[in-house]
């Protein structure tokens, strides 16, 4: 899965913005200003870290190798996906809609309920 593709899906999601707050290497998703996916620009293969429930994330460490615990964040509640081309594009979309989909949970209730009135 290209780069390209996983930018234009995370930006297709309500309220997701997109920037470099850790240098030009580390594209950064947001959601009301709270992190769900950054991807490292840089890294051969490329790959991402997003956020996971911390039972779903030590099981998808122990079924792909392609997933790992994610460098430099809480290890428990996030994890590194590489993109070896051992994951299907399916798994990797659902990892980021799952990554969103907690990151919005913890949202205020105002922010939730406006972004759920986006179309």
């Amino acid at each position: 899965m290209d780069i390209e593709t996983i930018r234009t899906y995370c930006l297709g999601k309500k309220g997701a913005s997109e920037g470099f707050p850790f240098g030009e290497s580390v594209l950064v998703f947001k959601v009301r200003e709270k992190i769900f996916a950054m991807i490292d620009l840089v890294g051969i293969p490329p790959g991402m870290n997003l956020k996971c429930d911390p039972e779903l994330a030590a099981e998808l460490r122990e079924r792909c190798p392609a997933v790992t615990g994610a460098y430099h964040m809480n290890k428990k509640h996030w994890n590194q996906v590489m993109f070896d081309g051992t994951l299907h594009r399916q798994e990797i979309l659902e990892m980021i809609d799952h990554s969103y989909d907690l990151v919005v949970s913890g949202l205020k209730k105002r922010d939730r309920e406006e972004l759920a009135a986006m179309r």
